[in-house]
C-alpha cells in the first residue's frame, strides 16, 4: 500500500518529475509559485505587464519542464530565471518607468490605497533617487539586485536563475549595493 503525501510536502523536482507522465500535476507548481513570480514582475514592470510575464513565464515551463533538473528540489530557481529572462525582453519599459519614478517620485496611476499605504515612508523618503539608482544599473546588476531583494532568492539561486557562477552573482549584487548604497547618500557609518 502507497502512502500518498500532500502536494505541500512534496517538492517541486517530484511534482515536475511526475507532470511528465501527468501534465495536471504541473498545476501544483503552478499554485505554489505563481504568486511570487506575478509579484516580482509586478514591482519590476508594474501591474500592466505582471499579468502577462507571469503567465508566461508558466507556458514556457510547463513546455520546458521535462528539461527541469530535478536533482534540484526547489524550482523557485528556474521559475525566476525564466522570468528574468521575460523581463529583460521588457527591459526599455523598466528602465521608463524608473526614470518616470525617479522624476516625479510619484506612483504608478494603477497602485490600489492600500499598496501605498503598506509602503514604507522611509522609502518614500528616498524612492527618486533609489529608482534613479536602479534604472542606472546595467541590467545584469540589477537582475541580480532585484532577484535577491524582491524574489527573496540567495546570491547563488539568482546565479542558477540567471545561468550564472554563484561568485558572479555575488559580485553583480556586492557592485549593485555599492552603487544604490552610494545614490541614497549612506556612509559606512549608517550602513553597520
Amino acid at each position: 500500500m502507497s502512502v500518498t503525501m500532500p502536494v505541500q510536502a512534496v517538492e517541486d523536482a517530484a511534482l515536475i518529475r511526475r507532470s511528465w507522465r501527468e501534465p495536471e500535476q504541473f498545476a501544483a507548481v503552478f499554485d505554489r509559485h505563481y504568486d511570487g513570480i506575478h509579484a516580482y514582475a509586478d514591482r519590476r514592470l508594474g501591474r500592466s505587464l505582471a499579468d502577462d510575464v507571469a503567465a508566461e513565464t508558466f507556458l514556457i515551463a510547463f513546455d520546458k519542464r521535462e528539461q527541469y533538473d530535478v536533482s534540484r528540489a526547489d524550482a523557485r530557481p528556474w521559475l525566476f530565471g525564466i522570468a528574468s529572462n521575460l523581463i529583460a525582453r521588457h527591459h526599455r519599459a523598466e528602465v521608463r518607468q524608473y526614470r518616470a519614478l525617479a522624476r516625479t517620485g510619484a506612483e504608478e496611476p494603477g497602485e490600489d490605497h492600500a499598496d501605498r499605504v503598506a509602503s514604507s515612508l522611509d522609502a518614500a523618503a528616498h524612492r527618486k533617487r533609489l529608482a534613479a539608482a536602479l534604472a542606472g544599473l546595467s541590467g545584469a546588476d540589477r537582475d541580480v539586485l532585484l532577484l535577491v531583494a524582491w524574489a527573496e532568492l540567495t546570491s547563488e539561486e539568482a546565479g542558477r536563475a540567471l545561468g550564472i557562477p554563484a561568485g558572479t552573482a555575488r559580485s553583480r549584487l556586492h557592485r549593485a549595493r555599492k552603487r544604490i548604497q552610494a545614490a541614497l547618500g549612506r556612509s559606512d557609518d549608517e550602513r553597520s
